[in-house]
């Protein structure tokens, strides 16, 4: 599909309301989807087909086909870390900055978890022991970094115009960026060095590829630099030429227009972010280890990328 196709599933697929049904509805939804699939006679514009295919994608993983928990699923990412993005974007002090993205990081680092690849692996618990050891470590090292420019700057006492800048304007968009590309990576690193199954056109598993879950991780932690990046870039921009302009007048007015910038933004960069790379990835035969090859003569392949 298209990006403005994948856009558009996702804009319906992230409605909050999908969160309000219950397991017997997405169980239900599911059934009808697998049924669907049997009868190819049917229109497959049918709007009850289409509202239990966006039930299934915004509910149930892919791989595992179980049901995602409530807080975990992609229309709950925007409404819980939107207050997490503003208060980290306030920028005030390193000890409150530290807690808010740490907590920040823990959520996006857990829903990444729970939205990856869900390859069985042998040693199965060790693989999740190591996902969470890593994910600690990340979050831990992503709510330092972020806490930095303000530590820097309270120890060496630089109050001037342009140290304020930097750290308060310049530096929290792409700092935040790389930081969450950076957790996304660490928590899922498991599915590079492990690997991930690789199907051919039919859904049949030709083999287990580590360049293929290399692919899958890199594209996610990409879409969340995106995400995150522009969410913190682009509303201070845009705050910065209102408050130039002389637009609004009083303080209080500039923290509104602000919040719903960030609001708008972050609404806006959820779906662009999932829509980036499509969530059934696609890989070229070239570009697989020769043992997956040497049992099969497709040309190309594909895997579950995660969100």
């Amino acid at each position: 599909q298209s990006f403005s196709r994948r856009f558009l599933l996702w804009a319906d697929a992230l409605d909050p309301l999908l969160l309000l049904q219950s397991n017997d509805e997405i169980k239900k939804a599911r059934w009808l989807i697998q049924t669907h699939e049997k009868t190819p006679s049917e229109p497959t514009q049918n709007n009850q087909t289409r509202q239990a295919f966006l039930l299934s994608l915004s509910s149930i993983h892919p791989d595992t086909e179980k049901i995602i928990p409530v807080l975990f699923r992609p229309p709950a990412f925007m409404p819980l870390t939107l207050p997490w993005v503003i208060v980290s974007s306030l920028q005030h002090q390193a000890k409150s900055t530290f807690f808010f993205q740490f907590v920040f990081h823990t959520y996006t680092t857990a829903f990444t978890l729970v939205n990856g690849n869900g390859t069985p692996k042998a040693d199965e618990y060790s693989v999740q022991d190591k996902q969470i050891f890593y994910g600690l470590g990340a979050i831990s090292y992503a709510a330092c970094v972020g806490a930095l420019p303000l530590i820097f700057m309270n120890r060496y006492t630089l109050k001037g115009p342009l140290t304020q800048l930097i750290v308060r304007k310049l530096l929290p968009a792409p700092l935040l960026g790389v930081t969450s590309a950076f957790t996304a990576a660490m928590v899922r690193s498991p599915e590079f060095e492990n690997g991930i199954q690789v199907m051919d056109r039919n859904g049949n598993v030709v083999g287990v590829s580590r360049n293929a879950g290399e692919k899958a991780v890199r594209e996610t932690a990409l879409s969340r630099a995106v995400l995150f990046g522009t969410t913190f870039f682009v509303p201070e921009l845009l705050t910065h030429f209102v408050q130039r302009a002389k637009l609004v007048k009083s303080p209080r007015a500039l923290s509104s227009v602000r919040l719903f910038l960030i609001t708008s933004v972050l609404a806006g960069m959820v779906p662009v972010s999932l829509s980036m790379f499509p969530q059934c990835g696609q890989i070229k035969r070239e570009d697989l280890e020769p043992e997956i090859l040497s049992s099969t003569e497709e040309t190309e392949f594909f895997y579950n990328r995660g969100i």
